[in-house]
């Protein structure tokens, strides 16, 4: 059995420009390091002290730099990095702003923009990568159980969470904020919704 703390990457000049971002790989602002010193203060709260703790990333800055600074806040080793959990890669609308995104394409449904990866695939490589990441920490932590800090990105956890509530969450016109986290539990190879904080867009 694995927790696993589905936690958003900080914010970026794009994210506060509202720029589409995707696989392009935008750093943290000043804001976003806060946000990550923020999320590290409320998970030392409220992870169980008995339960090892393990920090893994997606390898983009913005998600690494995150996870970097909240491992070390935490004392944690330096975080894993897994490419699996990469944002979902927009294509040709990276570096859009979302107004321009929307006029061209409709809604973040659309699967004909040039080059971008579906919403489909953007699932299956997320809970592959999450598998990924739940058995390396099995091994490492085997026999006990684990609480796995996932630092990545706002599409990507929400593929997951719609794969983990059956497609009823999150709701139309829920946003998932910068540093947000949201939980799920990996058992016997199913990932089962425990918590998510959403937002009005």
């Amino acid at each position: 059995m694995t927790t696993l703390i589905l936690l958003r990457h900080g914010e970026t000049d794009w994210n506060h420009a509202r720029r589409i971002q995707g696989a392009t790989d935008v750093p943290l602002n000043d804001t976003g390091r806060q946000q990550a010193r923020d999320a590290a203060a409320t998970l030392r709260d409220t992870l169980d002290e008995r339960i090892p703790a393990v920090v893994v990333a997606s390898d983009l800055s913005r998600a690494r730099e995150t996870a970097e600074i909240i491992a070390r806040e935490l004392g944690l080793a330096a975080p894993r990095l897994y490419p699996e959990l990469r944002e979902r890669a927009y294509g040709v609308a990276e570096g859009l702003s979302v107004d321009e995104y929307f006029e061209r394409w409709g809604d973040w449904h659309g699967t004909d923009v040039p080059e971008a990866e579906t919403r489909e695939d953007l699932r299956a490589r997320a809970i592959q990568g999450l598998e990924k990441v739940a058995r390396d920490v099995r091994r490492a932590t085997a026999p006990g159980a684990a609480s796995v800090i996932v630092v990545t990105h706002g599409a990507l956890i929400r593929e997951v969470i719609r794969h983990a509530s059956g497609d009823t969450l999150p709701l139309e016109g829920e946003k998932l904020a910068n540093a947000s986290a949201h939980t799920v539990l990996f058992e016997r190879d199913h990932l089962r919704l425990l918590s998510y904080t959403p937002h009005a867009a």
